[in-house]
């Protein structure tokens, strides 16, 4: 059961240091105190309610506590009370510290803060005062001088702190020492036997004493040692150190067997009870053995290890010298080592806290992550700056002491950096300056912040007429910067009709793969141009979309065969033309006009006479389809001539009409006019055969006019970079008449028959 005053060192209090942090994420810190030894589920403090949080915001803002120690010495409960978690041993946390505490930080989420948590671990009187060993013997010689005589005897150690500590020796009682106690500087106690009345082998050559070290405890706590004298006889004087205390500074990096001081004790005696050697205290702590030596006959003392400032600042050596007699004498005095801190030991950043990923869309200002920096140097060599390496959308905030907040400045953008690496360097003050790289790995999260995207504004398709229905004729393709479901692409067709026909029953569009298939068959003849427009979609929230121009143009087949125009039909009978026996070579017979549904190549016709073959008497143009004479006719060749002429496209396959005409041989032009009164009179004539050919005329000339506008429209509607794929078809008119036509590269502009255009033209 502990007393009152104890109880009340039990009680938590505390402190709220208002603070004008920069981004305020540090708010203050918080001091507890509580006693070492207490029970584990000790409550120290309602830390919750310290901070200004609720039960309920515990959870919601992820309440968590961080502790720099392996061990999780405190913990907080559901209710937000800290609570002790595991057994604390102030001196084994602290060792010999006068003040010991814990740090540890309270971090909330949502928005991120930061607490600093001091508990003050208070000590109790749990150690007694311990000497190294259980008893030691003095030498003393029965010669040595009484009230002046001192000997310095093993100091007690207690762990414990303040009142708690070693406070004074007890000598049990003797007729010949008493005890004189000293304060020293870092205000130990040290103890020392003084002998009071002449020693007398003789009559007693073994004295033992009990000497008791009390520590300010209540009740106090003691540890004994048992000191043996052993009364010497005939070497009378001890050696003599010029100075009971030495003291010099050396620096931590000081090599191996520097020399740093040359101790010098002198001893009265003659002989072998004259000559002093000397040597460390047997009894010295191992640290001291291990680091430092001293020649036995010069009394130099010397660097033998590694010293470090960081784990000793200060050596207190015990130093002897002997003299050689049989029973030697023993002198005693302290070196005080001071060791100098150098700069060997770079800053170290430790990542408290850190958020990532971060979203690509989080504001200005955003704290990203917190950390503190620690240099294990003192002085200047222990102050840190601490600045970013390179370029990056973060700045780096000092918020309190040494701890800094790594905040968002600019704006994140994903697609462009998906991650940063920042590096953080960390310089001390120290000469040479030393420093420390720490890289955080921030990633950045996808929002959705890009529509999907097509390579073109226009897609153009060509499609063959007659195509079968559920051909491919495209694929639809975009693509989407952003990540998973922000980056899932869904096509679909928008509502539009050509010609007042749905779309979607001209198509079909694979929501999925944005294959384009057809659903009917078309007929150049009917429909050239099919646009409409595709929109593809995301699956982010909310979703972005855009849309391309899916532009189809319909393509010629070669589905239709020439047509023979009055006054001739194919496979007509009576077609006959009169020609004078007189006919120079050249003489016009007549003129075969056809027509062709199809376009470019398709309908480009050309003439051939195939019956009779070989004939030597007439010619037929292969482009305009005019029958002359090759020959002037003689007395041999007979009189009636029937001639059957075939005309062909150009398409593939190509297709075919033929055309039969009977050329009679006259022997004057008064019988080719006699012959004439059996055909129909002029205004017959013109409502038979010229009414037909001013009717193919005419079809004709809006046919070319029509043709040559949507050239023209088809050129504009091309998008940039397409003009060299389609070049207006190129047509060369001949001295007699007849043209030849230049076929497109993609597509054919539909005209005519080439007899009817240079009627045309």
């Amino acid at each position: 059961m502990l007393d009152s005053n104890q109880r009340h060192f039990n009680e938590v209090y505390f402190i709220c240091i208002c603070l004008s942090c920069l981004g305020s994420q540090v708010f203050g810190q918080i001091v507890y105190s509580i006693s070492e030894e207490v029970k584990q589920g000790t409550s120290v403090g309602n830390i919750a309610k310290d901070i200004n949080l609720s039960v309920k915001e515990l959870d919601v803002r992820s309440f968590r506590i961080v502790s720099t120690s392996k061990k999780k010495l405190f913990e907080v409960n559901d209710s937000g009370f800290l609570y002790v978690n595991e057994r604390i041993d102030r001196e084994e946390i602290c060792a010999d510290a006068a003040i010991c505490s814990v740090n540890i930080e309270a971090v909330v989420n949502n928005p991120l803060q930061l607490y600093r948590v001091k508990i003050n671990i208070l000590d109790i009187n749990d150690n007694s005062p311990i000497f190294p060993v259980d008893s030691v013997q003095l030498n003393i010689t029965e010669l040595t001088v009484p009230a002046g005589s001192r000997f310095p005897v093993e100091s007690a150690y207690d762990a414990d702190v303040g009142s708690n500590s070693l406070k004074t020796y007890k000598l049990s009682p003797n007729e010949y020492f008493t005890l004189d106690l000293q304060t020293n500087n870092d205000k130990t106690v040290s103890a020392e036997l003084v002998l009071q009345k002449s020693l007398d082998r003789e009559k007693q050559a073994l004295v033992q004493l009990e000497l008791t070290a009390l520590d300010g405890g209540t009740p106090p706590r003691s540890g004994t040692l048992l000191i043996v004298v052993n009364v010497l006889d005939a070497n009378d004087n001890a050696p003599a150190f010029n100075s009971s205390v030495y003291k010099v500074s050396v620096r931590e990096d000081v090599p191996s067997g520097t020399a740093i001081i040359k101790l010098k004790a002198t001893d009265l005696d003659e002989g072998l009870n004259g000559e002093v050697v000397y040597y460390l205290s047997k009894r010295s702590p191992q640290n001291i053995m291990d680091t430092f030596e001293i020649d036995t006959d010069s009394g130099e003392v010397r660097v033998r290890g590694t010293i470090d400032y960081e784990e000793t600042s200060a050596f207190e050596i015990r130093v002897q010298a002997a003299d050689r007699g049989g029973m030697p004498l023993i002198g005693h005095c302290k070196l005080l080592v001071e060791v100098i801190d150098v700069n060997d030991n770079p800053p170290e950043v430790t990542v408290t806290s850190l958020l990532s990923p971060v979203r690509e869309d989080a504001h200005k200002g955003t704290v990203v992550a917190l950390m503190t920096v620690s240099d294990e140097d003192g002085g200047r060599n222990g102050i840190v700056q601490c600045h970013l390496s390179g370029k990056s959308p973060f700045k780096l905030q000092s918020s309190f002491q040494n701890y800094y907040s790594l905040i968002l400045e600019g704006a994140l953008d994903r697609e462009r950096e998906a991650e940063y690496n920042v590096t953080i360097t960390a310089t001390d003050d120290g000469i040479p300056q030393l420093s420390s790289m720490r890289v955080i790995t921030v990633q950045v999260s996808d929002v959705n912040d890009n529509p999907p995207q097509f390579p073109k504004p226009v897609a153009e398709v060509y499609l063959k007429e007659n195509s079968p229905i559920g051909s491919l004729i495209y694929t639809i393709t975009a693509s989407d910067p952003d990540l998973q479901e922000n980056a899932q692409v869904t096509y679909s067709l928008l509502q539009s009709s050509v010609m007042g026909v749905p779309v979607s029953s001209m198509f079909n569009l694979n929501s999925i793969t944005g294959e384009i298939h057809v659903a009917q068959s078309f007929n150049y003849e009917e429909i050239k141009h099919l646009p409409f427009k595709v929109q593809a979609t995301d699956a982010g929230v909310p979703p972005q979309s855009s849309n391309v121009t899916v532009s189809v143009f319909i393509l010629d087949e070669n589905d239709n065969s020439p047509g023979i125009l009055p006054p001739y039909s194919e496979h007509g009978s009576g077609n006959t033309e009169h020609i004078p026996y007189s006919a120079e070579a050249g003489y016009f017979v007549a003129k075969i006009r056809a027509v062709d549904a199809d376009c470019g190549y398709n309908a480009l016709l050309s003439y051939h006479i195939v019956e009779p073959k070989g004939t030597d008497i007439f010619r037929v143009s292969t482009n305009t389809g005019e029958i002359r004479t090759r020959r002037r006719l003689s007395e041999g060749d007979i009189k009636l001539h029937p001639l059957t002429i075939l005309v062909t496209d150009n398409g593939e396959p190509s297709l075919s009409a033929t055309v039969s005409l009977d050329v009679m041989v006259v022997e004057s032009t008064a019988e080719m006019h006699s012959d004439s009164r059996q055909l129909p009179n002029k205004d017959e004539a013109f409502s038979d055969v010229n009414l037909y050919l001013l009717i193919a005329v005419v079809s004709v000339s809006i046919i070319f006019v029509a043709t040559v506008l949507g050239s023209i429209a088809i050129k504009c509607h091309k998008t940039d970079g397409s003009e060299d794929r389609y070049n207006t078809p190129m047509i060369t008119t001949y001295p007699d008449g007849s043209w030849s036509y230049s076929k497109t590269q993609q597509y054919d502009v539909c005209f005519s028959s080439d007899t009817l255009k240079s009627d045309v033209v």
